[in-house]
Formats: C-alpha cells, structure tokens, sequence
C-alpha cells in the first residue's frame, strides 16, 4: 500500500501558503552587487535570478519594496549578479539580513562598470539597468547584460523550502 499524499491547497490570500507552494521550486541563489554614489560596494541575497533574452542579453531578479537597499538599488546604473557557491552560505545568510550588505570582508574584483563582483562566484553577469518594472510588492530589475564570465567547476548553492540545499555527492 503506497503512503497517502498529503495534498495543501490555499487561495490568494493565503500569504504562507503560497510562500511554502512557491518554495517547492528550487532555485539557485545569487548575490547582486552594486556601488552606490557613495563608493561603498553593497550586496544583497536573491533566489530570484532568472534570464530574458539571450538578444539582446537581458537578465532579471527581483527586489522587495520593503528592502531597505531599495533606494540604492533604483539609482544604481549598473549591477552584478554574482551565482553563488556552496561555500557562500555564509556570505548568502550574512547579505540577506537587514541592514547587513557591506562586502566588506568579502574578496571582491572590479568590473569595466566599476561595478563590484564576488571573486570566487560560479559566475558573474555584469550589467547596465534596462528597466524596472512596479509588480505587486516586488521591483523587477532589467539588466543587459554587457559582460559574464564562469567557471567550469563548483557546486551551486541552491535554496528549497525555506533553506539551503546541495546537490547530491557526483559519482
């Protein structure tokens, strides 16, 4: 006798509902690094990175309009989305605090843009803001993509149901 599925359902305005659904989708997780008027390089965690266009070469990730990076973020012309390693869960948990996007502390290359990318990222796209987008309680941020690079080895650190996760051991 197979085990019963225990099946959840929610409506609309379900907030944690849909928050758990939507966490059954596992995703990678990234650090988007910009640099303020000010100089100081900022980061912040996202699971939200995705591609667009591959022509042009868009790229999007989501903010949240409560993020208190929100303001930096909507004057900066230029972005990094840097795909994080297993072995960034620690600067992942640290960015994704509030209040907590320094870099300081984190090995960091400059890029064409003057933009701030994390060195031992699986890969970086350095881009110039295309657009930004109003979508309900998030900002969609646009970014062509002027320059990537990557790395042939290394595990990504991914996010599922409300916590990191690993790929399995490679045989």
């Amino acid at each position: 006798m197979a085990a019963q599925k225990i099946v959840t359902e929610g409506s609309a305005d379900d907030v944690r509902r849909f928050r758990n659904a939507l966490g059954c989708f596992t995703t990678g997780v990234a650090v988007v690094t910009a640099r303020p008027d000010d100089g100081e390089p900022i980061g912040i965690t996202v699971n939200s990175f995705s591609s667009v266009s591959l022509d042009p070469p868009l790229v999007l990730w989501c903010l949240d309009k409560k993020s208190d990076t929100l303001s930096l973020f909507e004057k900066a012309t230029h972005f990094t989305v840097n795909v994080l390693r297993e072995e960034h869960e620690d600067v992942s948990s640290r960015l994704s605090r509030k209040g907590a996007h320094s870099l300081e502390g984190v090995d960091l290359i400059e890029g064409a843009s003057g933009t701030p990318a994390l060195k031992e990222a699986l890969a970086h796209f350095e881009c110039e803001v295309e657009a930004r987008h109003d979508a309900g309680d998030h900002i969609i941020m646009i970014g062509r993509v002027l320059k990537f690079d990557y790395v042939e080895e290394g595990r990504p650190l991914l996010y599922h149901r409300g916590g990191y996760s690993f790929l399995p051991p490679a045989v």
